[in-house]
């Protein structure tokens, strides 16, 4: 059926253009063009901080439509859609979990030939302490269930074309008496019901690790990023590390090779790679 339209997940940490240092204020530069490079249909950046960012990103994206979270919170999700194609935005404020201060999610709704696609994007709690996992917890949940939603929008079960993506921060729980849950464990609790209950699945990447600390640290490599889709959606195939087919391309400093080379681009650009994805039509 051909591709119906490509997607960035990126979280740029911290980004904003309003800084007093230079070399943040050049960051801004530096990700933009980075992005561009990709060229995607559809993208949506996490840790937006401040009004310059919007506005130079409105500025640099001169065919693409955009939307924010706006709330109490200081970052915030960004989605960019091209032109060319019809989107409809809706803020979930049920996604912050009665939380003031927590992220909103971002609903986009896009039609490619008559069809629709609703993409959530997310950025949930982080921290591994039990607050944070279960915040984490009854956001995933949420996000599970709006499919459910969005099937009885479309007159019957499994047949919504639904995807929700971005930062879900999976880092397990740290409690004592051998009680800590790994990261591992908290998606393979998700998997499950997705595939179980909701009539969905996480997507295979390139990498498996997304998130990156710099080499002299200790906090070493996270597997933060996802994207979890409806079980019947198609994607264009990438090949992973020992050459499986696998549905997303995580690029930044994955696509590095010394840790030196490393380090400068996470410093260059973000401690986290982006995810690049294509929808195909149905």
């Amino acid at each position: 059926m051909g591709k119906a339209f490509s997607v960035v997940s990126w979280n740029v940490k911290h980004f904003n253009k309003s800084s007093d240092s230079p070399v943040e204020r050049s960051r801004v530069s530096r990700v933009i063009s980075y992005l561009k490079l990709q060229d995607p249909d559809i993208f949506g950046i996490y840790e937006v901080e401040g009004k310059d960012v919007f506005t130079e990103m409105i500025s640099q994206f001169q065919g693409y439509t955009f939307q924010i979270t706006e709330g109490l919170q200081t970052q915030q999700i960004l989605v960019g859609v091209r032109n060319t194609f019809t989107a409809f935005f809706t803020q979930k404020v049920e996604f912050k979990t009665g939380v003031t201060f927590m992220r909103p999610g971002l609903l986009a709704t896009i039609n490619v030939d008559d069809v629709n696609y609703s993409l959530l994007f997310l950025h949930l709690a982080s921290k591994t302490v039990p607050r944070g996992m279960g915040l984490r917890d009854d956001m995933i949940e949420r996000a599970m269930k709006f499919r459910h939603t969005l099937d009885k929008a479309y007159g019957g079960r499994h047949k919504a074309n639904y995807l929700f993506l971005g930062d879900l921060n999976i880092m397990g729980m740290d409690y004592p008496f051998q009680k800590s849950i790994e990261p591992k464990f908290e998606l393979k609790k998700w998997d499950s019901a997705g595939k179980k209950t909701f009539g969905m699945r996480r997507l295979g990447k390139t990498s498996e690790v997304t998130w990156s600390s710099l080499s002299t640290s200790k906090l070493g490599r996270s597997n933060l990023d996802h994207v979890y889709a409806a079980e019947h959606l198609k994607f264009t195939k990438f090949k992973d590390a020992v050459n499986e087919d696998v549905e997303i391309a995580v690029r930044g400093w994955v696509d590095e090779e010394s840790e030196s080379e490393k380090d400068s681009w996470i410093k260059s650009y973000s401690d986290h790679s982006l995810l690049f994805f294509e929808v195909q039509k149905i």
